[in-house]
């Protein structure tokens, strides 16, 4: 179980290095990303390994991931792509 905390927080900041090497320009500062990729994947392990119990470490560690990946996008701001009145109607 312990193993299972520890890899999802390497995964949870692999998430959110990706994250910001893909969209830097759309994410708050690089401290509050990491944490929430961080604090992310954990919730993620936790809520898995609640719901799926202690035999399943794989399918855990995936679930962390997909929820630390949703956290992270939350976090996501919308892009400067302005539309003119006139083009949005």
């Amino acid at each position: 179980m312990i193993l299972e905390f520890l890899s999802s927080v390497v995964l949870g900041l692999a998430l959110a290095w990706a994250a910001l090497r893909s969209l830097p320009h759309r994410l708050p500062s690089r401290r509050a990303v990491f944490a929430t990729g961080a604090l992310g994947a954990l919730f993620g392990v936790f809520l898995m390994h609640s719901v799926l119990g202690p035999d399943h470490a794989v399918a855990t560690l995936i679930g962390a991931v997909l929820i630390g990946a949703v956290t992270l996008s939350l976090l996501v701001r919308p892009g400067n792509h302005r539309l003119s009145r006139s083009a949005a109607a």
